[in-house]
């Protein structure tokens, strides 16, 4: 699941080598949360207009991960 929000927040941004992903332990109802990090100047480009491609992005991941059968949270820090 990392791997492919790193690889869709690379082609975002301006500058692919700041996007880092982190990965917090899984909650007691199973949830993994996702930390996206970008750089700065690219932080508009990853939540787009009116949080648009920030929601899009947590939609994708969320389908992906219901196909795991997993619950997966992506937070834009």
């Amino acid at each position: 699941m990392k791997d492919l929000l790193k690889v869709i927040a690379e082609g975002l941004v301006e500058n692919p080598a700041a996007v880092e992903v982190t990965e917090d332990a899984p909650a007691e109802d199973g949830t993994v949360v996702l930390h996206l990090h970008v750089a700065e100047d690219d932080m508009g480009r990853v939540i787009g207009k009116q949080g648009r491609i920030a929601k899009a992005l947590r939609t994708l991941m969320r389908a992906a991960a219901t196909r795991q059968d997993l619950r997966v949270t992506v937070e834009i820090d």
